[in-house]
């Protein structure tokens, strides 16, 4: 059994990298007697632990917790270890893990700006330093320990005065008096400047031409920056924190069901979502995801999809984004097949006990599904083209008030019991609204739930020629933290068309 762990660990450090062996060996430098001989290798860490009777195969919680701290869960499944197996104490002290956490959110620019204003310490022992070097460097001159963080928090007032708030929230656990009054209860956006290179499309971009933006003042969206419209904000504790986005943005899954003609169901071809796909592909492409697209799926070929995303490796990826393009009823989406697929089930495979690489990660669901029922007058609710509009019925969604996992978002293009509407030449309201205001606010460092409600304002405006047909999209999520996507450095996409549709 001894032999077996000893194995075990050898591939749990074949899968770390260099710098989260560094922090899975300052995250034990209070545990461990004296600290291993060379940083970028796990096997040191692991076989001082061992002789110091911290870790065995009987006792595998420190293991355990390490590598729950550095969001690494996959290697515990691979390893055939439950993440279970840790018990409700920690190992780990919480100033240890506070640091590490620390460390996490701190940029480059950031790194470099604190050893400049850290003049206590010769510069040669910061030179080549991470963060959480500078860190152990600070505790060897007695500037910060864990009951003294004023020094930390002096320098981190010039450098990123938000991680601040995670230094007062450390002492309220611990039960140490914060150095500082809470003076109001109104939450402050946490706001950071972390910026990815792009990578080059997989896919060679369509042609679109761009479409007039819907009317609409954004004045409203600038106040989300209290610092910027309320000075009175600068003395607010509470900070509402960002999801990082330091790593791989992730995976985007685009399915697109346009050819329903051999459907079991009476439901027409979706004209106009070659706009939305493409229009999707560009802006996520853009923001710097790994598109994948998947057209005219059954609903089997949905599931198994969903299924297979779950059970991917997400650990380096920093969130996930479905898009389903389909007809739909309320609570699922239709496959091309004309059979149903529950959007409860396609989220299951993505909550934390089935893809736990995804935990405290964002997961992003835009649905924009088309129905297929009997026609009511004047709004053509039911997904039977009208040969009169080119604007077509398309959606009755499921409704997700109650949120299933955390760290969920689902972008509903249409409230429960109604229909959302499409365009045979220019896509579906929704999915251009979100496009086109992702191109406007993401490089203005807007939260997505903003967006959203942009979004929402926008949809609701637009009607067609008649001035019957309306919409209402729907937001639901249980988001812990703010998402904001880091700003490309690429030119923003240009959507739109004005074509019919050709997938």
């Amino acid at each position: 059994m001894e032999m077996d762990f000893q194995k075990a660990l050898l591939e749990v450090g074949k899968s770390l990298s260099t710098d989260e062996v560094e922090a899975l060996s300052f995250l034990c430098t209070d545990i461990l007697s004296r600290k291993p001989v060379s940083l970028d290798c796990a096997s040191n860490l692991f076989s001082l632990l061992m002789k110091e009777d911290r870790l065995s195969a009987g006792n595998p919680q420190l293991l355990v917790e390490l590598l729950l701290t550095i969001q690494r869960p996959v290697i515990l499944q691979n390893i055939k270890l439950s993440s279970q197996s840790s018990s409700t104490s920690t190992l780990i002290s919480p100033y240890r893990k506070l640091l590490y956490r620390l460390s996490e959110q701190m940029t480059e620019e950031e790194l470099g700006e604190m050893k400049f204003l850290l003049t206590d310490i010769p510069r040669r022992k910061l030179d080549q330093k991470s963060t959480l070097g500078v860190f152990l460097e600070m505790e060897h001159m007695d500037l910060i320990n864990e009951s003294s963080l004023e020094y930390l928090e002096s320098i981190f007032k010039s450098v990123c005065p938000a991680l601040n708030e995670e230094i007062r929230l450390y002492r309220k656990e611990i039960g140490h008096p914060v150095s500082q009054p809470l003076t109001s209860q109104n939450p402050k956006p946490f706001y950071r400047n972390d910026f990815r290179e792009d990578k080059s499309p997989q896919l060679p971009p369509p042609s679109m031409n761009p479409s007039k933006s819907p009317n609409g003042e954004m004045a409203s969206l600038d106040t989300v920056n209290p610092e910027k419209n309320n000075p009175e904000s600068q003395e607010n504790d509470e900070v509402l924190f960002d999801y990082p986005m330091t790593g791989n943005r992730g995976i985007c899954l685009i399915v697109d069901n346009f050819d329903f003609s051999k459907s079991c169901q009476n439901l027409n071809n979706r004209e106009g979502t070659k706009v939305d796909r493409d229009a999707l592909k560009e802006v996520f492409e853009w923001l710097g995801y790994d598109v994948y697209i998947y057209l005219d799926r059954k609903a089997a070929q949905i599931k198994d999809l969903f299924a297979y995303i779950g059970q991917r490796d997400h650990s380096r990826n920093d969130s996930l984004v479905c898009c389903i393009l389909s007809h739909g009823m309320e609570g699922g989406v239709y496959g091309v097949d004309g059979n149903f697929v529950e959007i409860k089930l396609l989220i299951e495979c993505i909550n934390g006990e089935k893809c736990p690489s995804l935990i405290e990660k964002p997961k992003m669901l835009f649905i924009q599904a088309c129905q297929g029922c009997k026609q009511q007058y004047p709004v053509n609710p039911d997904g039977i083209e009208d040969e009169t509009t080119q604007i077509s019925a398309d959606a009755k969604v499921v409704d997700l008030r109650s949120p299933v996992i955390a760290d969920l978002l689902v972008g509903m293009s249409t409230v429960p019991d109604h229909v959302s509407f499409r365009d045979k030449f220019s896509g579906t309201w929704y999915i251009q609204s979100l496009c086109k205001n992702l191109i406007e606010f993401v490089p203005r460092r807007i939260d997505l739930v903003s967006i959203l409600t942009k979004v929402n304002f926008d949809v609701s405006s637009m009607t067609d020629y008649s001035r019957l047909k309306k919409q209402m999209p729907q937001p639901a999520f249980s988001l812990r933290k703010r998402v904001v996507f880091p700003v490309p450095e690429k030119p923003p996409p240009k959507i739109g068309a004005s074509t019919k549709d050709n997938p």
